[in-house]
């Protein structure tokens, strides 16, 4: 059955957005500056790609001398593949890396190189996340069946110990969706039509999902196992390490970002509404973080800004650091909220006791 259709409350202080919208164009008129990618995106997008594929050609050509070497390289390419993931697929596949279409769906597509399946990717963080943040019953990145990432989810007993459990399923992320999440997805994406925007058929993409499936594996797997005098359990083993080292990454940057104690979540009332107009529900239902660290936002993408890559996806990060001081000068002047936690570590802090809490079933807010 079709999910209900998510309305905003466009009535709710429409003002703000306008605002805001006017005041970050005229930042990028009076700078004449583009809203892509600039140099600094192209040398990280070369820095990210070398950190990733470098360690896989040694790999794939045997030029690799010991065990210990071998690990460092699975473990290398666990950090390039988040770094791609975060600093430029994240970006291209929002139309924001640059304004050729070909050029983003080029590096749109490389996820397939990391296991994954870019039209589900687009689906799920494009449509459903970005679309429908923190909405129960829509935001596939809270709805897990292992944990409880939402107060609008029945606890249970099992949910009990998951702030201490979480990092082990975070690290497994990014090997269920090389073996089945895709599958699953593109199963249910298809019952919803929602293939067809991205003009593709079940049939299509789970053909395209089997042909990148078996070729990553051969690729990354397979070919080690054949040309490296290495037992192949040591392979397997670095591969698996890469894809925990990888997943673990990726997982720890989104979900300081949304789950959290300070962001919100919402249902529909009985006619399909929320509260809060578009804008302001991103902003209530994001934080970011660390935003004083220009190299670990290097590093990440730019994605400790979350609260400016809600409002505006179609803008390259890049500008994020820029645009956040519009964005929370005009959020205080309408009396929005602009969630932020000045270290990675807060952030962390308050992922983790949300979790907590939401496990043991535990009042989120301190009695009045």
């Amino acid at each position: 059955m079709a999910k209900q259709i998510v309305k905003f409350n466009n009535s709710a202080n429409p003002d703000f957005i306008r605002t805001l919208r006017t005041n970050v164009n005229k930042y990028f008129m009076d700078n004449n500056l583009s809203k892509y990618g600039n140099m600094n995106m192209y040398l990280k997008t070369a820095f990210m790609i070398s950190v990733y594929f470098i360690p896989l050609l040694f790999l794939i050509t045997g030029n690799v001398s010991s065990t210990g070497v071998m690990y460092l390289l699975w473990f290398i390419m666990g950090c390039g593949m988040a770094g791609i993931g975060l600093s430029i697929m994240h970006d291209a596949n929002h139309g924001a890396y640059s304004k050729n279409r070909k050029v983003n769906a080029f590096f749109g597509w490389i996820v397939n190189f990391l296991g994954a399946y870019h039209i589900n990717w687009i689906i799920q963080h494009n449509v459903l996340h970005h679309s429908f943040t923190n909405i129960e019953g829509h935001d596939e990145d809270i709805s897990k069946p292992v944990m409880r990432f939402s107060p609008n989810q029945p606890p249970q007993k099992k949910y009990k110990y998951q702030a201490y459990y979480a990092p082990f399923f975070y690290g497994l992320l990014n090997i269920y969706w090389l073996l089945a999440k895709d599958i699953d997805q593109v199963s249910r994406y298809g019952k919803r039509n929602l293939l067809k925007a991205q003009n593709r058929t079940f049939k299509s993409a789970f053909a395209e999902i089997l042909f990148y499936k078996i070729s990553y594996i051969f690729l990354t797997l397979v070919l080690p196992i054949i040309v490296l005098d290495i037992p192949w359990g040591h392979i397997l083993l670095g591969f698996l390490m890469m894809q925990f080292v990888s997943g673990m990454i990726l997982s720890l940057i989104f979900q300081a970002a949304h789950v959290l104690e300070e962001t919100e979540f919402f249902v529909q009332d009985e006619d399909g509404c929320v509260e809060n107009n578009f804008a302001i529900h991103q902003l209530k239902t994001t934080s970011n973080f660390a935003n004083d660290n220009k190299l670990f936002s290097w590093l990440i993408g730019g994605l400790n800004f979350q609260v400016e890559h809600h409002l505006f996806p179609n803008i390259c990060h890049v500008h994020y650091r820029a645009i956040s001081k519009i964005v929370k000068k005009t959020a205080k002047e309408y009396g929005v909220p602009y969630n932020s936690h000045k270290t990675y570590y807060e952030a962390l802090r308050s992922h983790f006791s949300l979790l907590n809490k939401l496990g043991r079933d535990l009042p989120l807010k301190p009695a009045a």
